[in-house]
């Protein structure tokens, strides 16, 4: 089985066009707000999440983006329309700042949409996207709008390892080793001629494991960059809990076979989105650093931790 790209491939059949994001589920932990907005179009600041991590996309030379959706949850890619009645009342008032800001999100990339009927897990939803690929696309980019990975970049560096080492290429964070058990850990081995210390061989992964029994400290972030391999793989892998098929089985029955995967570790920021604490320190962070509304919000929190702190004081 030949297992995607080698050296004196044309770059063409390198690089990927479409990318993935898988976004068929409920935003149960953020009911009530997800009764009838979709959870990735709850705005870090003043913009989706989803348009945040499409942008990522096209950056990262993509060219369109195939969103994974469940029954009924058409908003996710109506957020990608062009909507002219609103851009021509606010072009008629003058608001040119916000007129941009909505023409934002459909000039990203071209977008389309394939629907995922039953929640079969993440492995299923990624295989949804087989039959809408071109068949000159040797490899497929996913991206998991809850995890927020800062700053961007790090696709353009998995897509530089996959020239180089074929195969697939996978993102982690290294975490505290505390937290270990709440992450899917990789293990690994370092390569040898790698001028990157940040990337490593793949040798298998632990979906939450205890303190004691990972590998690693090394933490899968939600960037993939697989091979079109991977959806013969979720062909043949069993499906887990709940009758579920996880792309980590299917990475894994690839490496048995000889597939080559590696790593890349960001040494940057990631805020997971799909958890209310972990939104609410991206909202933060984002705000920060806009020049729009860091300055007053900096000095906002100032004085608010430290009226926290006098009144903690006060009670002691």
């Amino acid at each position: 089985m030949v297992w995607g790209m080698t050296e004196g491939v044309p770059r063409s059949n390198r690089a990927f066009r479409t990318a993935v994001v898988p976004a068929a589920g409920m935003g149960t932990r953020f009911l009530p707000a997800t009764k009838t907005v979709p959870k990735e179009l709850l705005p870090v600041v003043d913009t989706p999440g989803i348009e945040l991590v499409a942008g990522e996309a096209a950056e990262s030379g993509a060219s369109r983006l195939v969103i994974v959706t469940s029954p009924g949850k058409d908003g996710v890619v109506a957020h990608f329309v062009e909507d002219l009645v609103l851009e021509s009342k606010l072009e008629a008032s003058g608001k040119y700042h916000l007129l941009e800001k909505v023409r934002k999100a459909p000039g990203l990339l071209d977008v389309q949409s394939v629907v995922q009927d039953e929640p079969l897990g993440l492995g299923h939803a990624i295989g949804r996207v087989e039959e809408v690929l071109d068949d000159d696309e040797e490899g497929v980019a996913v991206l998991l709008p809850d995890d927020l990975v800062m700053p961007r970049g790090v696709l353009e560096t998995m897509a530089r390892v996959r020239e180089k080492r074929g195969g697939s290429v996978l993102c982690a964070i290294d975490v505290p080793k505390d937290q270990v058990s709440a992450y899917g850990v990789f293990e690994v081995e370092t390569v040898p001629d790698a001028t990157n210390p940040d990337v490593l061989k793949v040798l298998g992964m632990v979906e939450k494991p205890s303190v004691e029994d990972a590998p690693s400290t090394f933490a899968a972030a939600g960037r993939y960059l697989l091979d079109r391999a991977v959806f013969d793989a979720l062909r043949r892998i069993e499906p887990g809990a709940g009758g579920e098929l996880q792309v980590t089985d299917a990475i894994a029955l690839m490496i048995a076979e000889g597939h080559p995967v590696h790593v890349v570790v960001h040494r940057g920021t990631r805020h997971d989105l799909g958890n209310p604490g972990g939104y609410l320190r991206a909202a933060v962070d984002f705000a920060l650093n806009s020049d729009e509304y860091g300055p007053s919000l900096r000095e906002w929190l100032t004085g608010r931790l430290e009226e926290g702190d006098r009144a903690v004081d006060a009670a002691d």
